[in-house]
């Protein structure tokens, strides 16, 4: 038996199992020779059967779709606006150009807040939200405003589809993290209302400091602050609100021509009245009949002196205990609110503008009426022979302006500005109706315009609310002769002509909300902050 072949070479023995050489044998896996009746002949496919497409959204594209083949996106015929939201812009601007715009257009940065991986849980940035727009509704600020610092709010959290709602006493605010989730919602009641603008600034600059992208305010650090602005104290205490409430009285009388002795005897009259509206909100009594209260013992002062056959101007103790009732904040913010499109929360500052003006003209009619009855002899014609004493006067609506501001429990810094800006109103008043020969309701609303204009300047200034430095500078244009001189003619039978001095009262006071509101709107068309695209974002439809 020989030696095995070299490697890889043939063996000189075979096995007989061993496959005869020239016999193909099929590869493994290949099919076999032997071939079942049920095998499909060669060349045949089979076309597969469709999978099950996934479920998914309706918002999902289908399966067929192509970015890249996809026909062109939908553009609107006006336009989308390219809004550049820079830096040096308030957040007042930014949130209320962003407000104004379709949800789908609105532009969607970065968030402010370096919120971790999770981010803060969404009911409790809603309910932080609510009630910051809580204290601002509150504190009369506007509804648009309230709008854009609820939305500044949650946007600094990185909320971004969020939409806030604000009428005259609920709040609401939605939030929907994408077209497929569920949305969010959250809402509050406002109960109670109290007039401190120092709060009101405070909460300003909270959501200046949330808007900030240089500064991270977590959820807790801002629950803090609110607590502490709801907490802190009114600068002015309440007797010196009594105070102010009196030389406010006092110092409109001046201005319709009373002398010393009138101003004291406005003065006695308001502060009166002041400490039983306080003993009237203690027990528990709604603001109507407050303001009723408040508005008889001025009225009764005024009655008291004529009787007595003092030789003092009585109509103007009365003017001047009007001065301090006329519900002129809230006014401003319910005209404000209807030209900005809020014509709900519109109507209901203007009714309860209107209770509060009715329960002054009840009070003052009755007092009225017995004098009347008693042999006072009150002239409803002593508004045509008003003195004109321009320094004294200015002088007189500076006072005024700077008790209103403390009454408006302003902050000290600001009190300053907003005396400077009633002046300013009232010398720009009396040049364009004395001299100029301009009639009064013209006269009124490019004072107050100038007002706004001046106002809202401060503000982004300052980057504050604009109503602090507008709402006590618009008090000496307050319509309150024409207030009193109408109810006189009527408590003197003479209907008539007591509506038409009430119709020229309505007029004067919707000159000044206008005014204001036109002012504020000026100094935001032309004072451009970042792009014109910002304005034209703003835009609203015409009616149709």
């Amino acid at each position: 038996m020989g030696a095995p072949a070299a490697v890889g070479g043939e063996s000189s023995t075979t096995s007989e199992f061993a496959i005869p050489e020239g016999l193909d044998v099929p590869a493994a896996g290949a099919d076999s020779e032997a071939t079942s009746e049920f095998a499909l002949p060669e060349g045949l496919q089979v076309p597969q059967p469709p999978t099950a497409e996934p479920d998914g959204s309706a918002f999902s594209p289908p399966s067929t779709y192509s970015a890249r083949s996809a026909p062109a996106a939908f553009t609107p015929p006006s336009g989308i606006p390219a809004v550049r939201l820079t830096k040096e812009a308030p957040w007042q601007d930014r949130m209320r150009a962003m407000l104004r715009m379709p949800v789908t257009e609105r532009p969607a940065p970065e968030p402010v807040q370096k919120i971790g991986e999770s981010g803060p849980a969404v009911p409790r940035v809603l309910d932080l939200t609510l009630r910051i727009g809580e204290l601002l509704l509150a504190g009369g600020e506007g509804a648009e405003d309230v709008e854009a610092a609820m939305f500044a709010v949650c946007r600094s959290y990185g909320l971004d589809r969020c939409e806030p709602n604000v009428t005259f006493t609920l709040l609401s605010i939605s939030y929907q993290p994408s077209l497929v989730d569920d949305p969010v919602s959250a809402s509050r009641t406002v109960r109670r209302r109290g007039t401190d603008y120092t709060r009101l600034q405070a909460v300003f600059r909270l959501v200046d400091d949330l808007t900030d992208p240089e500064t991270s305010i977590s959820l807790e650090d801002a629950y803090r602050r609110l607590a502490e602005i709801r907490r802190n104290r009114h600068p002015y205490p309440g007797w010196a609100l009594t105070g102010a409430s009196g030389l406010l009285a006092g110092a409109a009388s001046m201005l319709v021509g009373g002398d010393p002795i009138v101003f004291v005897a406005a003065a006695l009259g308001a502060m009166l009245g002041d400490r039983l509206a306080w003993l009237c909100a203690g027990r528990g009594l709604p603001e109507f009949y407050q303001f009723l209260v408040a508005a008889m013992p001025p009225a009764a002062i005024g009655v008291a002196l004529t009787l007595a056959h003092v030789p003092v101007a009585a109509s103007a103790v009365i003017t001047g205990g009007l001065f301090a009732l006329l519900p002129g904040r809230a006014l401003v913010a319910g005209v404000q609110d209807g030209l900005t499109g809020f014509y709900i929360t519109a109507a209901a500052r203007l009714l309860e503008v209107m209770y509060f003006f009715v329960g002054i003209v009840a009070g003052v009619l009755v007092v009225l009426y017995f004098g009347v009855k008693l042999g006072a002899e009150l002239d409803p014609n002593a508004a045509l022979h008003l003195a004109e004493r321009p320094v004294v006067q200015i002088v007189a609506s500076m006072l005024l302006s700077l008790t209103f501001a403390v009454l408006l429990q302003q902050e000290r810094s600001t009190v300053l500005w907003v005396t400077l800006n009633g002046g300013v109103a009232w010398s720009v008043y009396g040049a364009l109706h004395y001299p100029g020969g301009l009639s009064p309701v013209a006269s009124t609303a490019v004072a107050a315009g100038l007002v706004g204009l001046f106002g809202q300047l401060l503000s982004r200034y300052r980057f504050a609310s604009a109503l602090p430095y507008t709402t006590a500078a618009i008090g000496p244009l307050l319509p309150g002769s024409a207030t009193y001189f109408g109810l006189l003619s009527i408590a003197q039978n003479n209907v008539d002509k007591g509506l038409v001095s009430l119709a020229n009262a309505v007029s004067l006071a919707m000159a000044i909300a206008i005014g204001v509101n036109l002012g504020s709107e000026i100094s935001r068309l032309f004072l451009r902050f970042g792009s014109a695209g910002g304005r034209r974002a703003a835009k609203r439809t015409r009616g149709f």
